[in-house]
């Protein structure tokens, strides 16, 4: 059993249901942050997006993508490994990213991307985040991967009390909101962090959120 604390054991349903219904009012066009066209585009995309902006992210696959179809498997490894640094350098940890990404690119050779969350995660480079990202964004299913803003808002907010480990975000987030809500609370989530409930300088008196919002340092 997951060890929550009393606060989150104690949290009634009421409160839950005011935090969704005030962000899906707050964000009613979900739009997915990466740019892409097929899932693979979208897998090569949240690969590149780790320890670095989608706003980035989106700059760099419009150069490393076709511009007239969808990228393919064959079109990066046509780039060979040298090239493909060179273009998503801009990303951060180009070696690290470009090995994952080509180790990705040949599994899925003449394949498609699956779905399912085992096989995804067999992929080189491809982790649980990255993995339901794709699931939820491109497949439509029912999956809450946790990024630093979700990880933060969650935390300030008081849905969870899980330090700094995202894992047990996840997991806490799971254990007490039903599945049908994981995939848009987790687009609704990354986009309240990046609108008001930000890393510094948060936007508290202009937040929707502030009357249930738990946190001890939000402000006045």
């Amino acid at each position: 059993m997951l060890n929550l604390n009393r606060a989150l054991l104690t949290m009634n349903k009421n409160k839950i249901l005011k935090i969704l219904s005030i962000l899906k009012k707050e964000f009613p066009d979900l739009q997915v942050p990466l740019r892409h066209r097929n899932a693979f585009e979208l897998l090569i995309a949240v690969i590149l997006s780790a320890q670095c902006t989608d706003k980035r992210v989106n700059q760099v696959t419009l150069k490393l993508f076709p511009q007239n179809r969808a990228c393919t498997p064959k079109d990066i490894i046509s780039l060979g490994e040298n090239s493909l640094k060179k273009i998503i350098y801009p990303c951060g940890y180009y070696n690290t990213k470009s090995k994952a990404i080509i180790g990705t690119t040949r599994a899925l050779l003449g394949k498609e991307v699956p779905e399912n969350f085992e096989d995804l995660i067999k992929l080189p480079g491809v982790g649980p985040k990255t993995a339901q990202v794709v699931q939820a964004q491109w497949f439509g299913k029912d999956a809450f991967p946790v990024d630093t803003h979700i990880h933060r808002v969650c935390n300030r907010i008081g849905l969870v009390n899980s330090g700094k480990n995202r894992r047990k975000t996840e997991k806490q987030i799971k254990t007490f909101i039903p599945k049908k809500y994981w995939s848009n609370l987790h687009l609704q989530l990354i986009y309240h962090g990046r609108k008001t409930c930000t890393a510094y300088k948060p936007k508290c008196k202009n937040c929707p959120l502030y009357d249930l919002c738990e946190w001890k340092d939000k402000k006045i």
